[in-house]
């Protein structure tokens, strides 16, 4: 796990220090993004952190002890009206998740366990938004490896030059040349599922205003990989 960091020094042995640091963990109610954050979260608990992960009922229940779960209602839960539109779905749950984020923290601080880091899956960088509104820190969790992170941030900055004929490739730095076909099809081909391609693509604007960004990979995998994601005046990075 590689982690980039925004914040300072101190601010870094601030959470460091604290006694029973209090982190809240929010995965992304989707395939391939809860088990990594559940994973995440069992290493923190090791280390003797309070965990709570934040789920909705129907993605998510209790298994393990080491991890506190607390749920948030995804509106459908309450009698609204089910969608088939991704774009309703995933509006119903910002809302959602918006609205009870700032009441979980509030009754998690009550509780007398003030929450002071809110990691949230990087498909949801509204969080960040959030939870800085509430005062505590953001740290952006990418679930995908860095090579799949750099193809979609490369597209939300507008410097991937796709060639659309046949047998064409694509280069980006710190990455080998993949044939245009490599590429996930939504990508190359805009008109194939919108509303997951503007999901994954947007998770990077505001990348960069997280106080941490963690990565899922590890240096010996992704070596070249992860390289574009390091803030250069903060060399904030962890295994």
């Amino acid at each position: 796990m590689f982690i980039s960091s925004e914040g300072s020094k101190m601010e870094r042995r601030e959470i460091a220090t604290s006694t029973r640091t209090h982190v809240l963990v929010l995965p992304f109610p989707a395939q391939g993004h809860i088990n990594p954050m559940i994973h995440f979260s069992k290493r923190l608990a090791s280390k003797g952190l309070k965990v709570t992960l934040v789920a909705t009922k129907t993605s998510m229940q209790p298994q393990d002890t080491s991890i506190q779960i607390e749920h948030i209602s995804d509106c459908f839960e309450e009698g609204g009206q089910k969608t088939d539109s991704l774009d309703a779905m995933f509006d119903h749950f910002r809302i959602a998740v918006s609205r009870g984020l700032p009441e979980l923290i509030e009754k998690q601080n009550n509780l007398g366990c003030p929450v002071k880091l809110v990691v949230y899956d990087s498909v949801m960088p509204w969080v960040l938004d959030t939870a800085h509104q509430i005062g505590v820190y953001g740290a952006a969790f990418f679930t995908q490896s860095c090579a799949v992170c750099t193809i979609y941030y490369h597209e939300h900055q507008g410097s991937l030059q796709i060639d659309p004929c046949e047998g064409s490739s694509v280069s980006m730095p710190s990455m080998p040349s993949l044939r245009t076909k490599d590429l996930p099809s939504f990508i190359y081909d805009v008109s194939s599922y919108p509303s997951i391609r503007r999901l994954v693509v947007n998770q990077f604007s505001n990348y960069e205003d997280a106080d941490w960004r963690l990565f899922n990979t590890f240096d010996k995998l992704e070596g070249e990989e992860w390289s574009p994601f390091i803030v250069e005046e903060d060399s904030g990075l962890h295994t």
